[in-house]
């Protein structure tokens, strides 16, 4: 009996290992690898022979991928599903990859990624490629999240070039503790900051070439001197060289050695220094200071002058006043007779409307 099951199992894993290829797919045994490329495909096909470790599902019309879509293929190693149009990712879809170490999804429009969406068992997952595959900021803040709760703990590479990030959420790469490679170029970045890169105490290499910074704060310099050992891409960026850049261009000056693509770090504006190297334009914009310090030494003279002038003429003023104080007293004597006067007729005139008695004697005595 126990032969029979074993042989029934053999078998089973046999049918599995040799299965058919599936329809409007490409199979190769020998080099583990599957294809199947711009066949108008809705899902992902049933029936993916089990010896498959290349697996290359691209350039279809796959709405969605959840756990359901990878059932038998422990082997996979390398599985693309660029090009798909792809917008919902579920959480543990990949789950069932053990062995799966590279993932690109890129060119797709992912609006929803669920938490755990990245869950490989063993934490295997060396490579993630999300090039052109976030549909808007709802995806970023759900990348962020599912980042945080996949385990990925193993990744090494990250891609998420051509994604038109214009900020990052938060502290968002601080659970990939192993990450090496880091590409944002060819975004809309304006500012480095939350604490982006922390944690990433193993990272190699960052790309922030071609997006959108025009400088470098105070903080964006700290997070980058938290990578001391990192080696940065910055070029291609639109640097405007005026007063208040001159800390980035310093931190350029002593950070060369880390910087790959130094000669392409250059002003964009103003147009006077077009193309001017930052490593120059720290020497051209350090009069900055001098000319502010000018500006507030003028200022400040200015608000003297002011206070000068206000108190002559406080003093002329008071002056007037004590030679005219004999004439001011009797106007206010003056006025306060006359005040007092009216005062006393108003009274009078309440008394006899108060008393009808000498509202009589006042009626009569006016005929």
């Amino acid at each position: 009996m126990r032969d029979l099951e074993r042989c029934l199992i053999f078998c089973a894993l046999l049918a599995s290992v040799y299965a058919a290829c599936p329809s409007r797919c490409e199979c190769s045994e020998a080099a583990h690898t599957v294809k199947c490329v711009s066949k108008d495909l809705r899902s992902i096909p049933t029936g993916i022979p089990g010896y498959t470790r290349n697996l290359f599902i691209t350039g279809n019309q796959i709405g969605r991928i959840g756990p359901e879509s990878f059932i038998g293929l422990e082997n996979v190693t390398t599985l693309s599903l660029s090009n798909n149009r792809i917008s919902e990712v579920e959480s543990q879809t990949f789950a069932r990859l053990r062995n799966l170490r590279a993932l690109d999804l890129s060119n797709n429009q992912l609006a929803i990624i669920h938490p755990e969406a990245f869950t490989v068992q063993n934490q295997s997952l060396r490579e993630l490629n999300l090039s052109r595959a976030l549909y808007n900021h709802s995806s970023v803040m759900d990348l962020a999240t599912s980042l945080r709760w996949s385990s990925l703990g193993a990744l090494q590479v990250l891609d998420l070039s051509h994604n038109s990030l214009i900020l990052l959420p938060a502290r968002i790469f601080s659970h990939l503790l192993n990450l090496r490679h880091l590409q944002l170029s060819n975004n809309s970045l304006v500012a480095i900051h939350n604490s982006t890169f922390q944690g990433l105490e193993k990272l190699e290499e960052l790309d922030l070439s071609q997006n959108a910074l025009k400088t470098v704060g105070e903080e964006g310099i700290q997070e980058l001197d938290y990578i001391p050992r990192t080696t940065l891409l910055l070029g291609n960026n639109p640097f405007m060289c005026k007063c208040g850049i001159e800390s980035f261009t310093l931190w350029v000056n002593r950070s060369q050695a880390r910087i790959w693509d130094i000669d392409r770090l250059v002003c964009a504006f103003p147009v006077s220094m077009r193309n001017t190297s930052l490593l120059e334009a720290g020497k051209l914009t350090l009069g900055c200071h001098q000319r502010d310090a000018g500006g507030d030494l003028a200022l400040q003279t200015s608000y003297v002058f002011l206070g000068l002038v206000l108190g002559f003429i406080g003093l002329i003023f008071l002056f007037v006043l004590y030679l005219n104080r004999k004439g001011i007293k009797k106007r206010i004597y003056d006025m306060r007779d006359a005040c007092r006067e009216v005062w006393e007729g108003y009274h009078y005139r309440f008394e006899i409307d108060s008393d009808p008695r000498l509202s009589q004697v006042s009626t009569a005595a006016d005929v």
